[in-house]
């Protein structure tokens, strides 16, 4: 049996966008909080391939995680675990968009239904499963930390777990918070399955096995 553990992280909280949609986009974010990252350095493992997505919140947090633990990392960059893009609704009002027709509450919109002139849901988590897919299958028997996204780590859990984009979109993912996904592989190279370890978790609650 093969293990192959995903260590996913979301990045630091966005707070120069005066909470505003931001989606794709590519503001900062905030990573002064040396406990956080001094905590997340102690519960990740040291021998793992690190990725970000192409946006700098994932690659500032990555490099705050380094820094707190003394690490030299070169996480590489993956632009299909980015975030959903909201086309239009970048640069709105979470209370605008929700006025929308198609729009609710908790979450855009439904799972199936892009944004005008951006993506679903649904097309995010195609993109995200073809990603890890292939970085499970190239690192096989490894550790994987991932610095994402909100959505990414959603999509992560909906394939974990079998279930539609729609169901997917009801877990809740903060900002600097670990999530782990193991997957296994049969000694015959077909059976797979894989096993949520925990979610969401914060940082200063130390991971169980």
């Amino acid at each position: 049996m093969t293990q192959t553990r995903w260590w996913w992280v979301r990045h630091a909280p966005v707070t120069e966008t005066n909470g505003r949609v931001y989606g794709s986009t590519d503001p900062n974010c905030d990573t002064d909080n040396p406990p956080a990252y001094l905590a997340l350095h102690t519960i990740l493992p040291e021998d793992a391939h690190w990725v970000t997505s192409h946006l700098r919140r994932t690659k500032q947090t990555a490099a705050a995680i380094a820094a707190a633990g003394g690490r030299n990392i070169d996480p590489a960059e993956e632009p299909d675990l980015g975030e959903q893009d909201f086309g239009d609704w970048h640069g709105m009002t979470y209370d605008e968009i929700y006025a929308l027709p198609t729009a609710r509450r908790f979450w855009l919109a439904p799972a199936t239904m892009p944004a005008p002139n951006g993506e679903s849901f649904a097309d995010l988590c195609v993109r995200v499963t073809r990603v890890i897919h292939r970085l499970t299958a190239e690192w096989a028997g490894r550790d994987i930390i991932a610095v994402a996204h909100g959505g990414t780590i959603r999509a992560a859990l909906a394939l974990a777990l079998d279930l539609d984009p729609e169901t997917g979109l009801r877990f809740s993912t903060d900002n600097i918070s670990l999530t782990r996904i193991d997957h296994y592989t049969g000694d015959d190279g077909h059976a797979e399955n894989w096993r949520v370890v925990y979610m969401n978790r914060q940082p200063h609650m130390p991971p169980k096995e």
